[in-house]
């Protein structure tokens, strides 16, 4: 489609854009539901009618592993050029098409169409990122002490599963089928049940890129998940989302001992320092909370931890700017820079942290509220809340909320604060803001995060391992090391006597 020169607001541009098949793709082809069950995607904004889409069951599951497991053995001996080539092949279809699949995630997921165009280059990127590794996939020799000679090689799993979060729907289901694709695993996403439209538009697009089989899409609901992750023909299940389906996931996996990577929630924390610069401090804690997507990321710095010395005046200028920068508007316009959560649920559990809060004894500095605008009273919107006078014990401060909600706490003892930084079940992010090297490195070494930003917030960099500690999940993807999560090693012994 053509992008937007001639009107911002698109939304009369969805309806062209939606996939025309919504069944399962698997084998190369279109299937329906063997139980003729379907679900129906609704706007979160508007509450308008999206269509139906099919819901795989264990049948269905069993069908597409089948299939993905009969092209196994053809796609393993494709040469790695070729599936790099082909790689490239959906990178290219992606980009081309990225305006059409951000906007039907727009409509879908609620997240605003502009920001949904850059996830497009994201995923284009992964796709093109993996597809240049493809030649690394070596193995090594070792030295031995009886004069033969010893190598390992790397092969693929098999059938690899991949279960894809609502917040960024097309832009998973297609950045993260690369890495096991190029390690020459058969894929089977799983899109979420919430916004499943642009997967299928997806697949409508790139599924006959790929052999029969290499390449599947089954969407449904949990069930369909937890069907994925037992079948006996799955040889590994990747999943970004929440650490109860995580835990879920993997408490299926365990009867097969399935290899498993997780990219899982994140109560993650921003640390101010008295000497950091404070108006990049306050652009840094509204860039890094993820107004944009309503806070529905699970690297959003959610906690932010403002040195006493500077507390009051950084929290000013934090709320000016997100009055500025983040008011609620229909996804679909272009000119929106904060969109709709995606569903009641999610607004209503938003809602209900907030209103704890305030009864724990916080204050709200901005927003609080379901937003009030006429024109959007229809949808699931928040406003960008900021949370102050916020203590380590509070809920708020403890439990992943995935809404827009800032809790902001003072600190001025430096082994509290790294205390209370550390004292949740999750680790996946943190930021660090100060312009001592010594301190910057200190903390660095000292919270526990997985991915870490000093003076710094919310960007990632393709090739830099993202994953986190503790509850935040297992492995690490956006790397090399991603390519290898989806490989097993073997050892062959040659005896030359």
């Amino acid at each position: 489609m053509n992008a937007i020169e001639d009107s911002p607001d698109l939304s009369n541009r969805v309806a062209a854009a939606l996939p025309g098949r919504r069944g399962l793709y698997y084998g190369g082809g279109w299937h329906e539901a063997m139980s003729g069950r379907q679900a129906r995607s609704v706007n979160p904004a508007t509450q308008e009618d999206l269509g139906s889409y099919a819901v795989a069951g264990a049948e269905d599951v069993d069908a597409a592993v089948r299939a993905a497991a009969a092209a196994a053995a053809g796609w393993r001996a494709t040469s790695p050029l070729e599936r790099g080539a082909l790689l490239r092949r959906a990178a290219a279809i992606v980009r081309e098409h990225a305006w059409e699949l951000a906007l039907i995630d727009a409509a879908d997921c609620g997240n605003p169409v502009r920001q949904m165009r850059d996830d497009a280059v994201i995923a284009a990127t992964q796709l093109e990122y993996f597809a240049g590794l493809v030649l690394e996939l070596k193995g090594e020799t070792i030295p031995t002490l009886n004069g033969s000679l010893d190598y390992t090689l790397r092969e693929p799993l098999g059938v690899v599963a991949r279960i894809i979060p609502f917040n960024h729907p097309f832009m998973f289901a297609a950045g993260k089928i690369a890495a096991p694709l190029a390690a020459g695993n058969p894929v089977i996403v799983k899109p979420p049940e919430q916004a499943p439209l642009s997967s299928l538009r997806l697949f409508e697009l790139i599924g006959p890129v790929f052999p029969p089989g290499v390449l599947n899409c089954l969407t449904g609901d949990r069930e369909t998940g937890a069907a994925l992750a037992a079948h006996e023909g799955v040889a590994a299940v990747a999943l970004i989302g929440s650490v109860n389906a995580g835990k879920a996931v993997m408490r299926t996996a365990a009867d097969g001992l399935k290899k498993v990577l997780l990219e899982l929630g994140g109560k993650n924390a921003m640390a101010v320092y008295p000497d950091a610069d404070p108006e990049k401090a306050a652009q840094g804690a509204v860039r890094g909370m993820n107004f944009t997507w309503c806070g529905q990321s699970c690297g959003s710095t959610s906690r932010l931890f403002l040195h006493d010395s500077v507390h009051d005046r950084i929290l000013d200028r934090i709320v000016a700017l997100t009055a500025e920068l983040h008011r609620p508007g229909l996804p679909t316009d272009t000119r929106t820079t904060m969109g709709a959560l995606v569903s009641r649920e999610q607004m209503d559990k938003t809602l209900s942290y907030i209103a704890s809060a305030t009864t724990e004894g916080a204050r709200v500095a901005h927003g609080g509220r379901r937003c009030d605008d006429p024109a959007l009273r229809a949808g699931y919107f928040v406003e960008p809340t900021i949370l102050a006078d916020v203590t380590p014990a509070m809920r708020v401060a403890r439990e992943e909320i995935f809404g827009p909600v800032l809790s902001v706490f003072k600190w001025s003892d430096e082994d509290a604060l790294l205390d209370a930084v550390n004292g949740v079940e999750y680790g996946l992010t943190a930021s660090i803001w100060t312009r001592d090297l010594a301190t910057a490195h200190r903390a660095a070494a000292r919270v526990q995060a997985g991915y870490v930003w000093i003076n710094g917030s919310s960007s990632h960099f393709i090739g830099a391992p993202f994953g986190g500690y503790k509850l935040s999940g297992i492995g690490r993807e956006e790397c090399k090391e991603e390519l290898l999560e989806f490989t097993q090693i073997k050892n062959v012994n040659v005896t030359l006597d």
